[in-house]
């Protein structure tokens, strides 16, 4: 996996944990062509070569800002050709994001509008700084949310609530994302990065390849009938049965001892 990007950071957590770091603290990390492009790469890399990885936490450089959204000094003058070439990145990007095979956790350690929100939106779940505040405000603009907010706000929201904020584009504090279900947990600016990561660390430390089957089943069933979810459940839960991981798990609770899980 490549780690020398122009507008990511990337670095390892005991090893099974990948932190991103969206890096462009100057334009309140906002997303240029070149962040859609690295993220589009590094998020790729981890469909096809997980190299060990159990989680995935992204957040923002600085206090200030985790995304202010698409950057509009670049956009400005665009032709219609390029705006659409440039979206087809941001698609791609979220895309890629949504399919991480892994648990995804956005730490929205600040601003999170247009984009940066949907990139919350697109993640497994949230935490979030007390001063964090979100936004879809691409109505404002004459646009609409197109990475994915229209459908992953509203399934975290609800419609009515999602129609409210996106119409409107109407900004909104953690503790009414928190309560309205977009975030999971408020925490204090300073302790957000370290409550995050211990989360991510009791999931790597759980059995991977349970992780990554109960994510899929979840997120794939909720696109489903409830027969048709269970169906998909079982399927998922019998792929778990002959592991090594599943043995292991057994004979660690018998000994008394935490399992040591391979991913196998």
């Amino acid at each position: 996996m490549r780690t020398d990007f122009e507008t990511i950071t990337v670095s390892r957590d005991e090893d099974h944990i990948l932190l991103v770091t969206l890096n462009r603290p100057e334009a309140s990390n906002a997303l240029n062509t070149r962040m859609g492009l690295d993220l589009v790469e590094l998020f790729e890399a981890l469909s096809t070569d997980l190299e060990g990885l159990r989680a995935v936490i992204v957040t923002g450089s600085g206090a200030k800002a985790f995304c202010a959204g698409g950057d509009l000094k670049e956009r400005n003058g665009m032709t219609d050709a390029s705006w659409q070439s440039q979206h087809l990145i941001f698609e791609r990007m979220v895309r890629a994001m949504m399919g991480c095979p892994i648990p995804l956790i956005s730490a929205v350690n600040g601003a999170a509008y247009g984009g940066g929100c949907e990139i919350a939106a697109a993640s497994d779940f949230v935490y979030a700084a007390s001063h964090a505040r979100f936004a879809l405000t691409e109505v404002t603009l004459g646009i609409m949310p197109g990475a994915g907010g229209t459908q992953n706000l509203a399934r975290a929201v609800g419609e009515r609530r999602a129609k409210e904020l996106i119409l409107s584009g109407l900004p909104f504090t953690a503790a009414e994302a928190e309560a309205w279900g977009l975030v999971n947990r408020v925490v204090d600016p300073a302790d957000l990065l370290e409550t995050t990561l211990a989360i991510a660390r009791r999931i790597a430390a759980n059995g991977p390849v349970a992780v990554r089957q109960a994510k899929q089943a979840i997120h794939r069933g909720m696109q489903m009938s409830v027969g048709d979810g269970l169906a998909f459940e079982i399927e998922a839960y019998n792929r778990l049965v002959p592991t090594a991981d599943r043995r292991e798990g057994v004979l660690a609770f018998n000994e008394k001892r935490k399992p040591v899980f391979r991913g196998q």
